[in-house]
């Protein structure tokens, strides 16, 4: 069966018992897909805790499915109907979440994504009656951290540490380089393990639509389940503002491959999370008010951390004590992390973070080139926005000790001149914003990071 020939894509069934939860789906009649989330030494669940419980795992099953769902993208999608603000919160994530897969595959899936609806809908401009909030659980007073080996997770952890907050570093899948950094947090763990369907890589062989999904939408939803099984009243990311920012714009649609690391996801999940799961469920970013470079530079006081790190999705899954190991120094990851710590760190102990010194390589220069956004649209991967990454080459431009690196030579003699050097300063990057989420228990830990 080739899936981008199908009709429908059905929501079978979501499934849980003894700590493992099962979501089924289907394109058409066909083969069932079934993705197992494994949740280890999960205590039997409290009965006031299960109304909460069961709504959790409905938006377990709804989000997880954008997977199976790009690899056909047809035309209905089969799920009992949904209220106004569920269908809304789906609609929103197949859509923005997938913006850059259609991008890249030159489809628009407006108009195409259309969850069904409970009942008639709300007349022009009107929102309809507002839902009431989920109970009050008295969930324990404990955060969530998720933890994915690289800088921004590492100052969130800390920030949480420096106020006292009871915590667990917690993580998605088997990465030994993050299961490395969740333990030299110091923290309690949590290795939650999702298994894809293998159906769906057979789909992939034989013809499937592929590409960049959401995975933030759904580890966030693998973690609303689990505060519900063990017991957290808050689920605390480490997304920056920048990640709210478009990567590009194409016919008339931004396209973001943070989406669901942005503020409008977050607010939108939060929301829901008040209304159908629990009042006193919190799910925010503590990182949120704050830039790329503010958080960089907080990461540069957590030298325990510098021998442990990696944000380059190339290297992330292998661990070793290398640099080498953990930085392949050729990808936009490796380029902006490198470039957003250099202007807070003494060069010799960035240079022995990566084992090199990329702004010495005229080869990378189309990769910072793409970073800046000069010639070029920035990454689609998480890093920060242009006019950050142009904010901290200017600061290295003006510091003797980086000013003969090709790179920084290059940005000075071609780049710098076509810019407004009034718009270059690091410190408004560095200031705090007042747009978060971040519960009135958890606000104390910003001022750890600021």
């Amino acid at each position: 069966m080739n899936p981008r020939l199908t009709h429908s894509f059905r929501f079978l069934r979501a499934t849980y018992a003894d700590g493992v939860a099962e979501l089924a789906y289907a394109f058409d009649q066909g083969e069932e897909m079934v993705e197992r989330i494994r949740f280890p030494d999960a205590p039997a669940l409290p009965p006031e805790r299960q109304r909460a419980f069961d709504a959790a795992l409905k938006l377990l099953h709804l989000v997880a499915g954008v997977s199976y769902y790009k690899a056909g993208v047809p035309p209905k999608i089969d799920v009992e109907p949904l209220d106004e603000a569920t269908a809304d919160l789906a609609d929103a994530l197949y859509l923005h979440g997938l913006a850059e897969f259609a991008y890249r595959n030159g489809l628009d899936l407006r108009g195409r994504i259309a969850f069904p609806r409970a009942g008639a809908p709300s007349p022009a401009g009107d929102e309809g009656p507002r839902l009431p909030e989920a109970p009050v659980l008295d969930l324990p007073r404990r955060t969530l951290v998720p933890i994915g080996g690289g800088k921004d997770s590492l100052v969130a952890v800390e920030a949480i540490k420096s106020v006292g907050g009871a915590a667990t570093a917690v993580w998605i899948g088997k990465s030994p380089l993050i299961a490395a950094c969740a333990e030299r947090t110091g923290l309690p763990t949590l290795n939650i393990q999702r298994e894809l369907s293998p159906v769906l890589f057979e789909l992939n062989r034989l013809g499937a639509w592929n590409g960049h999904i959401p995975v933030t939408a759904v580890n966030s939803a693998i973690l609303a389940l689990a505060a519900i099984v063990y017991g957290y009243d808050s689920i605390a990311f480490a997304n920056e503002r920048s990640a709210s920012a478009a990567t590009l714009e194409y016919e008339g649609q931004q396209v973001n491959h943070q989406w669901s690391k942005g503020f409008a996801f977050e607010a939108m999940l939060s929301d829901w999370l008040h209304t159908h799961v629990a009042a006193d469920l919190d799910y925010c970013s503590l990182l949120r008010p704050y830039s790329e470079l503010a958080i960089t530079r907080a990461f540069a006081r957590l030298t325990a951390y510098f021998d442990a790190f990696s944000s380059c999705n190339r290297n992330f899954r292998i661990l070793g004590p290398k640099p080498a190991d953990r930085w392949c120094g050729q990808c936009p990851k490796c380029h902006f992390v490198f470039l957003a710590l250099a202007p807070f760190l003494p060069k010799p102990r960035l240079l022995s973070i990566f084992g090199c010194n990329l702004l010495d390589d005229e080869t990378q220069a189309a990769g910072f080139d793409a970073l800046l956004e000069y010639q070029d649209h920035k990454p689609f991967e998480c890093v920060g926005e242009g006019a950050e990454a142009r904010a901290a080459m200017y600061a290295l431009s003006e510091r003797s000790e980086w000013q003969e690196d090709a790179l920084v030579a290059r940005f000075i003699r071609e780049i710098l001149p076509q810019l407004d050097r009034s718009q270059l300063a690091i410190e408004p990057w560095l200031l705090p914003s007042d747009e978060h989420r971040v519960p009135a228990r958890l606000q104390p830990a910003l001022q750890a990071i600021g």
